[in-house]
């Protein structure tokens, strides 16, 4: 392969998987540390024969870190959780787990590096989430200071878990079709960015090399949280209820979505922490580096929802809209 080896922590995640492939086409060999190798068996066939290697790792364990990174060229770090479970805490992940690999990186030589964090990521946010985003970034700035800082607002694909969540929701069997809360009202600003074209502007830096800049990442259009589930309704051809529920009742649903999370093989649907993210907007700032810079045209959430939210209209692909 023309461009040597890159690992990818993170690779078998929704993002990573379009990450993998991205790199795959621009000549990368890959190597793809999970902590269940045997979970993510499909990567292996993307690419040329042996061109995607799957090996043991865990974040947690600094010497696993450390042989995984063993004769790379670069490193990739696209671990994060949404919501925090047992030992998959903000903390262990998004800050522990970004230095170990930083570190071990740098113990390598390793200078080619892009870590993915998030919009609003901010040391002294009140959101846990967005704090350790933080503090993961700054941690990885100094092992690593020609890292490269990807922070994407909210990613839509095929998998997401933004579209496709809520979609779920309105298609809930009931005599009486749910509502669909507004959270604060459905005001907060977001800026969702294709999965593809976050991979493709990865797999770009690493190939051309890092030099330590900070990318924004949003798509061509800001939609409030409650223009993006009219398009969302839209597009399956639903009616529901769109109800606002302000902050106080908000904080009660997240709670209880913390309850509900604590059951085996249950993610919560909401938590306290969410919450508090979503009182701020979630788009690229005006002054940051984004796609422009990278010389990619992001596509647009009109163009990519028919592809994937078809199968929760009624009658899938065979359903006619209503007039």
């Amino acid at each position: 392969m023309k461009n040597g080896l890159v690992t990818v922590f993170g690779g078998s995640g929704f993002l990573g998987r379009y990450v993998v492939r991205a790199l795959v086409a621009k000549g990368w060999r890959v190597r793809v540390p999970v902590r269940r190798p045997h979970t993510a068996n499909d990567l292996k066939v993307i690419g040329g024969v042996g061109q995607v290697q799957l090996m043991q790792a865990n974040l947690r364990y600094e010497n696993s870190v450390r042989r995984a990174i063993e004769g790379s060229d670069a490193v990739i770090n696209l671990v994060a959780v949404l919501f925090e479970g047992g030992k998959q805490s903000f903390e262990a992940l998004h800050v522990k787990g970004a230095d170990t690999v930083a570190r071990a990186a740098a113990e390598a030589g390793v200078t080619n590096y892009a870590h993915i964090s998030a919009i609003g990521a901010d040391e002294d946010s009140d959101s846990d989430y967005a704090r350790t985003k933080g503090e993961g970034e700054d941690l990885t700035r100094q092992a690593v200071p020609t890292a490269d800082i990807f922070r994407p607002s909210i990613i839509f694909g095929a998998e997401d878990q933004f579209f496709n969540r809520f979609a779920k929701m309105a298609t809930m069997p009931s005599p009486i079709p749910p509502p669909l809360p507004l959270i604060g009202g459905g005001n907060t600003k977001f800026q969702p960015v294709f999965v593809e074209d976050v991979a493709e502007a990865i797999a770009l830096r690493i190939t051309q090399g890092t030099s330590g800049q900070t990318y924004e990442l949003g798509g061509p259009r800001v939609y409030s949280f409650k223009e993006l589930m009219k398009l969302m309704l839209a597009e399956i051809d639903r009616k529901r209820l769109l109800i606002p529920v302000p902050w106080v009742a908000a904080n009660m649903m997240g709670f209880a979505g913390e309850m509900s999370g604590m059951l085996p093989f249950v993610d919560p649907f909401l938590t306290r922490d969410q919450v508090t993210n979503l009182k701020k907007d979630n788009v690229v700032a005006p002054d940051a580096l984004g796609f422009d810079a990278l010389g990619i045209k992001p596509e647009t959430v009109e163009a990519i929802l028919p592809t994937y939210l078809g199968k929760y209209r009624k009658y899938g692909q065979f359903h006619e809209r209503q007039a």
